[in-house]
């Protein structure tokens, strides 16, 4: 195997770049027996922390690319190796380089994208709200009790436009005071983070810190686990805390405090996926099923993976942008665990597993057996 420079260098480049971990393992093994992507092919973490231990690590490989942090590795990890954070530190160092295998070739157009148009969808700033037309969803004022942050493929992706939809219509039928911030906001940059561009992440991270403070925001409520997880527990980094709420958990409070009313019939059998983003890496489990079980005439049901357990849909980690070839994806096992169950209604809260189960459902052939739907869009149905 090649290393780009000497061993000794590539050490030093992973303890810089936030891999100081990877030494403190043991080779258990116990990450690759929980990895998703051996239930699907080849892949050892393991083998990733080994090499990057010597420094022997390949930059120009796959393998490196494959994470999509889903944090079942960290779970089980008796050494608090830190695969998601060292990972990530071997991604930068390959940005660095600029060293992209073919699969990956994604990332650096999706990096354009995120710079130039604010989002990674190669979409007009200046129509990030236009999902809002004709929905009387004002422009965020100090005086509003909640900014509403849809996310990127919410604002832009013509599926998921109606979860932002649906969610407005939730809001406004409990007399919720919010508003949104339109072109002002940017991508959150969680995914480009995990893919390994730093600077990029940064950039989006104080534009829209800048346009948070400067609206006098202090209550944001997202739809997306990403957007949640990194407002939450990223930009406090930046010195600024904002009071962060997914709507899974708005949900259930609305409901708890009767603001919502839930008077139609919804006579289908649900079943929910964690998302590994709400559940895992932010112990959201309980608030999701209490607005499911709440819905009247809904037969819900678990899967057979779930709370911490639950399998990661394949986007995270930016692989929602790289390609991931037939056979290989997660999302394919989660639609035939969902029909397995008998379930008639997919449910989830994140546009990355929507996506991928949306397009899973459609290749199986099960399009007609089995729909997938986010929380809000099942709550709107029944209000």
């Amino acid at each position: 195997m090649e290393t780009i420079a000497p061993y000794k260098e590539i050490i030093v480049e992973v303890k810089s770049h936030g891999g100081d971990a990877f030494k403190r393992c043991f080779q258990c093994g116990l990450c690759d027996s929980v990895c998703p992507w051996n239930r699907v092919t080849t892949f050892s973490m393991r083998k990733l922390v080994r090499e990057a231990t010597f420094g022997l690590t390949d930059i120009e490989s796959e393998d490196m690319w494959r994470c999509t942090t889903c944090g079942r590795c960290p779970q089980q990890c008796p050494r608090d190796v830190k695969q998601i954070e060292s990972g990530v530190a071997l991604r930068r160092i390959a940005t660095e380089y600029g060293v992209f295998p073919h699969s990956v070739l994604p990332i650096k157009s999706i990096r354009g994208s995120l710079v130039g148009s604010g989002n990674p969808l190669n979409e007009e700033r200046g129509k990030r709200a236009d999902w809002a037309k004709g929905l009387n969803v004002p422009e965020f004022t100090e005086d509003m009790d909640i900014l509403y942050f849809p996310d990127c493929y919410a604002c832009y992706d013509p599926r998921m436009k109606r979860v932002a939809v649906a969610t407005a219509k939730v809001l406004q039928k409990a007399g919720v005071n919010f508003g949104i911030l339109g072109e002002k906001e940017v991508c959150c940059g969680e995914s480009i983070r995990k893919a390994g561009d730093e600077e990029v992440f940064r950039r989006l991270a104080k534009e829209n810190i800048k346009a948070f403070v400067d609206a006098g925001v202090k209550k944001i409520l997202v739809s997306s686990p990403h957007c949640y997880h990194t407002f939450k527990n990223e930009y406090p980094e930046f010195m600024v805390n904002f009071e962060i709420v997914h709507i899974s958990q708005f949900l259930a409070e609305l409901i708890r405090d009767g603001k919502l009313t839930l008077s139609g019939e919804f006579a289908k059998k649900l079943t929910w996926h964690d998302p590994c983003y709400l559940g895992r890496h932010n112990g959201i489990y309980a608030e999701p099923r209490e607005v499911l079980q709440a819905v009247p005439g809904a037969e819900f049901t678990e899967l057979p993976e779930h709370h911490a357990n639950s399998l990661c849909c394949g986007g995270g980690g930016g692989r929602i942008w790289m390609e991931t070839v037939k056979g290989e994806r997660f999302c394919d096992l989660r639609i035939d665990q969902a029909v397995g169950v008998g379930a008639e209604v997919l449910v989830t809260a994140c546009p990355y597993c929507i996506t991928n189960f949306e397009d899973s459902r459609v290749t199986m052939g099960f399009d007609e057996k089995i729909e997938v739907k986010e929380i809000s869009e099942v709550i709107a149905e029944v209000i």
